[in-house]
């Protein structure tokens, strides 16, 4: 039985390391030929160069994913590329459009709700959260490991007949060091939506997928495709809710509503 078509005003991805083998490019591929949206923004690390450079994977799913993209972009999507880190030779690109997709360093969204919300990869907000380069050396080849082990449980997992589950970030959410990391993280993106007089922010590249109100901003995380297969939507009431999709669901799995999308639901019941 063919699933249902996924509706929303607006999608948000990031962090997707196309050619890198831990991408989980048939999740998302799953995922954007069910989604109809009017825009799509693409938060940075949509390809992984850095990984490209040390040994060229560049399969099939990943060659689809892209033109789905640009499928989306000519068939009317407004698609929106902000390069992150491991694809930053595409901040450099001298021509804002390409195949009717557009390269911006950082954009301002408007919500059907009128809410303002920054729009950045995040990699700006390292020198926040890194206590120095030697310490983001070595979490960067234990997060390396951590991935290749996350594989190697999958493969097991799939022979079994068990569905996709992310040991990395198990992992991740039992140390204390990591949520420390994040804290910090979201604090100095927070700040900056402040400093600007903005309503939000949305970014991706620590690859942990968030959605929460503090002191009335928005902080939204839009995770990644390499550990936990999330994405952000915003419905045409411009309220926000983060999902994770593997393409075993009739739905994506709820991770988090936005405040004003539990209020009106709320609304709605009574």
């Amino acid at each position: 039985m063919p699933q249902a078509r996924l509706n929303a005003r607006t999608l948000f991805i990031s962090d997707v390391h196309l050619g890198s083998k831990d991408c989980k490019a048939e999740f998302l591929l799953h995922l954007l030929k069910r989604v109809d949206v009017e825009r799509l923004y693409l938060v940075g690390d949509i390809v992984d160069f850095w990984a490209m450079k040390r040994q060229l994977f560049w399969p099939t799913l990943h060659h689809q994913v892209i033109q789905q993209i640009l499928g989306m972009a000519r068939n009317g999507v407004e698609v929106i590329y902000i390069p992150g880190n491991h694809d930053e030779v595409m901040r450099k690109y001298r021509h804002p459009d390409v195949a009717s997709i557009r390269i911006q360093r950082q954009a301002i969204h408007t919500t059907a709700a009128n809410k303002r919300l920054l729009i950045m990869h995040g990699d700006a907000f390292d020198a926040e959260t890194c206590h120095s380069k030697l310490l983001s050396f070595v979490g960067d080849h234990l997060y390396d490991f951590l991935l290749w082990l996350n594989r190697q449980t999958n493969r097991v997992r799939n022979l079994f007949g068990h569905n996709y589950w992310s040991l990395a970030a198990y992992i991740k959410s039992q140390i204390g060091k990591a949520e420390e990391v994040i804290g910090h993280y979201r604090a100095a993106a927070l700040r900056e939506t402040n400093k600007r007089g903005l309503d939000g922010i949305i970014c991706g590249h620590i690859h942990h997928p968030e959605l929460v109100e503090s002191d009335d901003l928005i902080y939204a995380n839009t995770g990644d495709w390499v550990e936990n297969c999330s994405a952000l939507f915003e419905n045409h009431d411009g309220q926000l809710s983060l999902m994770k999709y593997t393409c075993t669901e009739a739905r994506p799995a709820v991770l988090a509503f936005g405040r004003d999308y539990i209020e009106t639901s709320k609304r709605r019941a009574s």
